[in-house]
């Protein structure tokens, strides 16, 4: 599903037709993967910055160029630096979502444009939010309110991940049936698990048609919901 989200994410960065000059930064870049796609697709001036010393540690290993460990809500970055800000899998990481947003906002040059990602819907909330430090699940329209709070004017908003979001829907409803309330909300390792080869094959390929779709329309629900914003010009 990493790399399903991550070719969508690329693919709506190329869409966008920005010059191989324009400025990116890239907020929870990991180890880099999707800056090494960018910058073999012609982009050079490229910006990735993560929480995780381990994150960027890997990131040099591999001779990415130009990352470095920094709060995704406290940029060292002057105003008006970058033409595209993307965040996939950050915002609902961060506690203060209108800090981070300002945050982005501010390091955006006018005309600039914010893509974002984060997992969609609260009724999905699992030990895996948990686990991995989630402070919120969103919708569409939570996503659209909290960019428009922050001055940022919202050019587009889907979800992603329509494939599985009936499958993670009802186990989710049944993980609370047997409960008798949300999953544990400490310990454990989340609820990923290693799928195997001909479902995970399948699921890619799945992915991979609704991301073409997703060129073309927007999708009523799924795991994920994103959103493309734009600093004002005034």
């Amino acid at each position: 599903m990493v790399s399903g989200r991550r070719d969508i994410v690329f693919d709506q960065i190329k869409r966008l037709g920005l010059p191989a000059t324009a400025a990116i930064l890239e907020i929870g870049c990991s180890g880099g993967p999707l800056q090494q796609q960018l910058r073999e697709a012609g982009f050079h001036n490229l910006t990735g910055i993560d929480i995780s010393e381990t994150a960027i540690a890997l990131a040099h290993q591999r001779q990415i160029p130009n990352v470095s460990v920094m709060d995704g809500a406290r940029l060292n970055f002057p105003d008006a630096s970058f033409d595209l800000v993307v965040a996939s899998d950050v915002l609902e990481h961060i506690e203060d979502e209108h800090q981070a947003l300002r945050e982005w906002r501010r390091v955006l040059r006018p005309g600039g444009q914010l893509l974002v990602y984060v997992p969609a819907y609260q009724q999905l909330w699992s030990q895996h939010d948990v686990v991995n430090r989630h402070f919120r699940r969103y919708t569409g329209a939570t996503l659209k309110q909290a960019l428009q709070t922050s001055q940022l004017q919202v050019l587009r908003h889907s979800y992603w991940n329509f494939s599985l979001f009936f499958p993670t829907y009802l186990i989710r409803q049944a993980q609370r049936l047997t409960s008798g309330t949300k999953p544990a909300e400490t310990g454990g390792t989340g609820d990923l698990a290693a799928l195997p080869q001909p479902l995970n094959r399948s699921l890619i390929w799945l992915l991979q048609a609704e991301n073409r779709l997703l060129r073309h329309l927007n999708l009523p629900v799924g795991v994920s919901v994103f959103a493309l914003a734009r600093k004002p010009v005034s």
